[in-house]
């Protein structure tokens, strides 16, 4: 069951690799893995742990044919942040249309939310993004998100180029 809410949507944006002391990596086990050409049953898994409590639904909707196209375009680069052996985040990286990169999906599981990882795995993110050699790199974030996001994004060098009022749909209890 959905319902649809009234969001703003911020976009933001990098035009240059930003110069940032690197962050601390957090303690224990701690591993980016890029996952090339992921399960569907494995990016669907991700996609709801840690998108869920932000509402993330738009590739929820989409049929395995349609997901399979996006997430294994070699221009699309799925990460894994991995805590102590099992996934602790994700960040999904769109070259597809250049010279923009686009950070689409960057999140914790709840379990690791305020324990320091989201700058860290942030750091790397935007690193991997520009690797791609764009000339821009952007990510979005609206009201349903994280409430430390967009300040985040902006402690990372990204400037608002944008905002719109929108309306998307919110996944139920159940969603």
């Amino acid at each position: 069951m959905t319902r649809q809410a009234e969001v703003v949507i911020t976009y933001l944006h990098q035009r240059e690799r930003p110069r940032y002391a690197p962050q601390p990596m957090p303690s224990g086990k701690i591993s980016i893995m890029r996952a090339e050409h992921p399960p569907l049953h494995f990016y669907r898994y991700l996609y709801d742990l840690i998108g869920r409590r932000w509402n993330w639904v738009t590739r929820k909707k989409l049929d395995d044919a349609a997901l399979a196209a996006i997430i294994h375009d070699p221009r699309t680069h799925l990460y894994v942040l991995y805590a102590g052996r099992v996934p602790a985040g994700m960040s999904e990286i769109d070259a597809t249309r250049p010279p923009v990169t686009e950070i689409r999906f960057f999140g914790l599981s709840p379990e690791f939310i305020g324990k320091g990882y989201g700058r860290y795995f942030l750091a790397n993110a935007v690193d991997l993004a520009w690797s791609t050699n764009p000339a821009e790199v952007r990510i979005e974030t609206c009201t349903l998100d994280h409430p430390a996001a967009l300040p985040l994004y902006q402690k990372f060098g990204f400037t608002v180029f944008d905002q719109q009022k929108g309306v998307i749909d919110v996944a139920g209890a159940e969603g």
